[in-house]
């Protein structure tokens, strides 16, 4: 009859060890569970980069090492037990203060990257965005070394020139971006904004297309910078289209001169051999000479409805227009001797005499 006993005895046993493992299981995961969402180590934010291949445990190993984790294995753990697997964008994060593993795994899974910004003022060109891409640390320089035709053609756009094609514009990306991304997506809202406006254009203008009014609005961005002159030198321009006369817009000179231009116009470049040329040359030129922005872009299809065939500017700030060349070249003398005045003026100050 001993049999039983001790048969029970180890019955019991085992029982109370299945009963300790069971508690020490719970006891574990509630530890687990504790520390997923217990506030992190970090004092400060940390910014983490998860590249392209990396795994959960390289990327929790490496918080560790920045001090945002404190048991990334404890971690790792607990979502496997849970059947959890967070998404990864590649990217950058900044992990805030004292942020929890819970916090970390939600910030993952919401792909909440840090954005960089880049910004393209109107009026900048397609080199001067090529550079800007270029200078960037966090785009990457997958257009690097190639022509303006290469360029197009990895954009898809294969005998179309840049200048112009591109919405100057803030743009927010990830880190690791490529140059070719950011290209792609300013020739796509630049290609929505310009057959927006083409479709609102005013009846009987002297453009035959879309790209026609592109090139109208680069040249309008170039010659003022003042909102409310804009639609009105578009319609300076577009009077001079009708009557066939040349548009003499000393911008389309500038760019004829590229890096031969170096801050003042001379008479002898009015005569630069260029396509661009429009003191030589009626009608536009071959394409824009710059990035315009919305604001020309609508000038450029709603243009004032004037009798103006003039502007000149002022020298302090704005333009002043005229419908006949006798009042033009008034208003040209003034600017002339106030640009003088001026001159003599900054000369004075720099030197300390009186003017």
């Amino acid at each position: 009859m001993a049999e039983p006993v001790r048969t029970g005895r180890i019955g019991r046993i085992a029982l109370a060890l299945l009963v300790f493992a069971l508690l020490a299981a719970a006891g574990s995961y509630a530890w687990l569970a504790h520390h997923f969402t217990a506030p992190g180590p970090a004092q400060h934010t940390v910014r983490v980069r998860v590249e392209a291949g990396d795994t959960l445990r390289q990327v929790f190993s490496r918080m560790r090492s920045l001090g945002a984790l404190s048991e990334p294995r404890a971690v790792e753990l607990y979502l496997r037990l849970t059947g959890v697997q967070p998404r990864m964008e590649i990217g950058v994060y900044d992990i805030p203060p004292r942020a929890s593993p819970a916090d970390i795994v939600r910030l993952f899974e919401e792909g909440r990257v840090v954005l960089d910004n880049l910004t393209v003022v109107e009026g900048a060109t397609f080199a001067q965005f090529l550079a800007a891409l270029d200078a960037d640390p966090d785009v990457v320089p997958s257009l690097r070394g190639k022509s303006d035709a290469q360029i197009m053609a990895a954009l898809g756009h294969p005998g179309e020139q840049p200048e112009g094609r591109f919405f100057p514009d803030t743009y927010s990306f990830s880190p690791g971006t490529s140059d070719r991304t950011i290209l792609a997506i300013a020739y796509a809202k630049m290609s929505a904004e310009l057959a927006k406006v083409w479709r609102e254009r005013r009846v009987a203008l002297p453009l035959t297309s879309a790209y026609q009014a592109l090139i109208l609005a680069s040249l309008i961005e170039k010659e003022t910078g003042v909102a409310d002159e804009r639609a009105r030198i578009a319609g300076v321009f577009v009077n001079r289209l009708r009557r066939g006369m040349r548009l003499q817009s000393d911008p389309t000179v500038i760019y004829a001169l590229g890096s031969r231009y170096h801050g003042a116009l001379h008479v002898s470049d009015l005569a630069v051999k260029s396509p661009y040329n429009t003191y030589l040359h009626r009608g536009l030129p071959p394409t824009p000479i710059c990035l315009p922005g919305l604001a020309s872009l609508r000038a450029a299809v709603r243009p004032d409805k004037t009798r103006d065939l003039y502007f000149v500017a002022t020298g302090k700030g704005g333009h002043h227009f005229s419908r006949t060349l006798a009042e033009h070249d008034r208003q040209l003398r003034r600017y002339i001797r106030q640009l003088r005045k001026d001159r003599l003026a900054a000369r004075a100050s720099a030197t300390g005499d009186t003017p």
